[in-house]
């Protein structure tokens, strides 16, 4: 397929890049120009000026910015991607945004007979490195038949979870979920350093039962010996999380965990780890 992909960065480009290995025919667009020139030495492809040259002629277009202004400057901004779409394509966004925003484009795009699917992913750097992300998707069944062949290249597993914005709101929980869990999980590890444990053989002993997670069996070693050079970092966290806050003062959930961690992360940023992996939430623990 002629494809159009906007916004080569770290999760972005690898993505992209495994829709060339697949064989499509793929166009970027990145705002540093450079990034897209490196991913099009990379992987071959045409690098694009604006959105809308990418866009221009592409049976699908997907995109992976920043937040809500970056995704409405590059889809339905001057030069965005929606002015140059034709009717009957496909428009995916993976960026991490709003509800709101997602809803936008599947009114805007179904204005101009696009198929449009909010599908942010879960698995980071290495998930999008390897092919193995987990894909929340919403939008119309049509949009989700059109899109899942595609997503193949890089998910290991691809859900379609509802309406426009649901797949926003579906990454929501993902991270409010995972914002508890290294909550429990850093006050574990000090408590278990306090105590005088070896943290092997509780790691051994507690990670086979109903305390495992993906965060202890990833991230307990590495927590413990203060590493934190990994993908997902503070920054894009309390971004995610402020999303999830604000959404649930509109559907009215309750998020005293998440809004507490979330004001830990703030404490963790205030130290200068703001660009270190989510698990860098123990810093703010004394040993």
């Amino acid at each position: 397929m002629k494809i159009a992909w906007i916004g080569t960065g770290v999760m972005g480009a690898p993505m992209a890049g495994h829709l060339a290995a697949a064989g499509h025919e793929v166009a970027v667009y990145n705002r540093s120009p450079a990034k897209a020139a490196a991913w099009s030495a990379a992987h071959g492809g045409r690098v694009a000026a604006m959105p809308a040259a990418a866009a221009g002629g592409a049976q699908a277009v997907f995109t992976c910015v920043g937040d809500d202004d970056d995704l409405a400057s590059v889809t339905l901004g001057e030069s965005g991607a929606f002015a140059a779409m034709d009717a009957g394509a496909l428009f995916v966004d993976h960026t991490t945004v709003s509800a709101a925003i997602a809803r936008r484009l599947a009114e805007e795009g179904g204005k101009r007979g696009l198929l449009v699917l909010d599908a942010p992913v879960s698995g980071g750097q290495a998930g999008a490195e390897s092919g193995k992300l987990s894909v929340m998707c919403g939008g119309s069944a049509a949009a989700f038949a059109a899109a899942e062949p595609i997503l193949q290249a890089y998910a290991a597993r691809i859900v379609h979870v509802g309406a426009a914005g649901a797949g926003q709101q579906a990454k929501m929980v993902n991270q409010i979920a995972i914002a508890g869990v290294l909550g429990g999980l850093s006050e574990a590890l000090r408590f278990a350093q306090a105590s005088g444990l070896d943290l092997e053989k509780v790691f051994e002993a507690v990670s086979g039962g109903a305390a495992q997670s993906w965060q202890m069996v990833n991230r307990w070693g590495s927590m413990a010996e203060d590493r934190f050079d990994f993908g997902f970092a503070i920054d894009w966290m309390r971004k995610d999380l402020g999303l999830a806050i604000d959404e649930a003062r509109a559907n009215g959930a309750a998020l005293p965990v998440a809004a507490l961690v979330d004001q830990f992360y703030a404490e963790v940023q205030a130290m200068g780890s703001g660009r270190q992996d989510t698990s860098a939430l123990v810093r703010r623990l004394r040993k």
